[in-house]
């Protein structure tokens, strides 16, 4: 497990992280998402030794993290940073041969990972000729190539096709179901909160929310409900501690003042006829982040 505790990390007079702590556990998907400035890359820089923090620890598996913790690393910048003239399967190989693979075992692994990533027709084309999203499938197999135990990603998925999105995705599951501790970090909420098991939402240098995903969506709730009901909804505009929130026809979607209210409105719904469907509406991400960065 890879575990950050008060990282603080200040340039001059501005600080940008503050007393940031978070786990990142094996076998799962953890999504580090914030705005633009917000501290991720910084963070991510602490973790890989390119940044010293100004306090604060980073450990893994329970010992402080050295340079030769950081060879069971793979990372992917959101700069890129492949040789541009050299062919795609030969720079994978390269970089698999840094981490001690023979030149056959190298070969095999970067083929594979290749194909798998949607690049198996491009493996002797220079880097520089790819398009902008293939050079983003390629600077990834570049993070995965050595089979890393802790894998952290700068926006992978920036500049993909959905195509794309769904192989680098596939990828990193495999990867997490396998044991890896997957970090990544994205603007774009909606495949985050699909995606991870985890989450950890920063905002001018602090953590705001960290932890699993479906405990976070539980905790942020409030008492809204949506009714599917066999007729029109429209009696539940009369009932007492009710707000509608989003009404059509059979379909509701309405707040409460109570639990005793919402099993009142169950019973009633039953009585009048078929439920098709009655559950607590639970937020998404993009909800929780607007509520916790105010």
């Amino acid at each position: 497990m890879l575990q950050l505790r008060n990282l603080d990390k200040s340039y001059a007079t501005h600080q940008v992280l503050r007393d940031v702590s978070f786990d990142v556990l094996p076998g799962r998907l953890t999504g580090f998402v914030g705005g633009n400035g917000a501290g991720k890359t910084t963070t991510m820089r602490i973790v890989l030794g390119v940044l010293a923090a100004d306090a604060g620890t980073v450990t893994l598996d329970g010992g402080t993290v050295g340079s030769d913790d950081r060879r069971r690393f793979g990372y992917m910048p959101e700069e890129r940073g492949l040789y541009p003239k050299m062919k795609v399967l030969e720079q994978i190989v390269y970089l698999a041969r840094l981490h001690g693979y023979s030149r056959a075992s190298a070969t095999d692994a970067a083929t594979a990972l290749l194909e798998r990533l949607g690049l198996g027709e491009r493996l002797n084309d220079n880097v520089e000729t790819l398009s902008l999203g293939n050079q983003q499938r390629a600077q990834i197999a570049a993070a995965l190539v050595h089979d890393p135990d802790v894998l952290i990603l700068d926006e992978p998925f920036s500049g993909l096709d959905p195509i794309a999105v769904d192989a680098v995705a596939g990828v990193l599951q495999e990867r997490a179901a396998a044991g890896t501790a997957v970090l990544f970090s994205s603007h774009q909420l909606d495949l985050v909160e699909r995606l991870c098991d985890d989450l950890v939402i920063i905002a001018a240098g602090q953590i705001r929310a960290a932890g699993d995903r479906e405990a976070l969506r539980a905790q942020h709730s409030t008492n809204r409900y949506e009714l599917v009901s066999a007729g029109d909804a429209g009696w539940l505009r009369d009932e007492p501690g009710v707000r509608i929130v989003d009404f059509e026809g059979a379909y509701a979607v309405f707040d409460v003042d109570s639990d005793q209210t919402a099993q009142r409105i169950l019973r009633d719904a039953v009585a009048r006829g078929d439920v098709g469907s009655f559950a607590p509406q639970h937020p998404t991400l993009a909800q929780i982040f607007r509520e916790v960065v105010r």
